[in-house]
């Protein structure tokens, strides 16, 4: 469900997760070094046997969480420090109410979104507002992922920073100086 925008400053943001990342513990569980499993580049040995694949399934929502946690807390830490407050949610796919928000035709065209009213924006002096969010759409970024050639975990970092970005009101080259930082 989407919140409606309650200041005249309301911002949404294309491109870029189901738990407060930014500020409490992930619910999600994982196996030591879990996290980085969908960030590894393939090799010819991997490929050399076609049959290997029929195990592997993409990540669910849960996993995908995982990575995203992984990518927020390697972010720089005076980035990570200016998100209190932002809330970050994983879903498979945008609404149909955030599609003709955005003027969108397919759910697959949108990979994630920022919501809300922008750092610069704010003022103590209005009325409570509900938080910023950041949505990260799993199917779409698992499209991506397959139809380029860059790591999962390299794409959700991205989209990640990018709709923190726009929580910031920075620019495209502010969010790639951040996304070359966390490595």
């Amino acid at each position: 469900m989407i919140i409606p925008a309650i200041a005249a400053n309301t911002a949404n943001r294309c491109m870029a997760l189901r738990s407060p990342i930014t500020g409490a513990t992930s619910t999600a569980a994982m196996e030591p070094g879990s996290a980085t499993a969908y960030a590894v580049p393939m090799n010819d040995k991997a490929l050399a046997d076609p049959l290997a694949w029929r195990p592997l399934k993409a990540p669910s929502l849960i996993e995908f969480e995982v990575i995203a946690t992984e990518a927020f807390r390697r972010l720089p830490g005076r980035f990570r420090a200016k998100c209190e407050g932002v809330v970050i949610h994983v879903e498979d796919y945008p609404t149909d109410e955030v599609l003709d928000t955005m003027g969108m035709q397919s759910e697959l065209d949108l990979m994630g979104l920022f919501q809300g009213v922008g750092l610069p924006f704010q003022a103590d002096s209005a009325p409570v507002q509900m938080p910023n969010m950041v949505w990260l759409y799993r199917v779409p970024i698992l499209l991506y992922w397959a139809e380029h050639d860059e790591t999962l975990g390299h794409i959700i970092t991205h989209v990640l920073v990018h709709e923190i970005g726009h929580h910031f009101g920075l620019d495209d080259d502010d969010m790639m100086a951040i996304e070359e930082a966390a490595g």
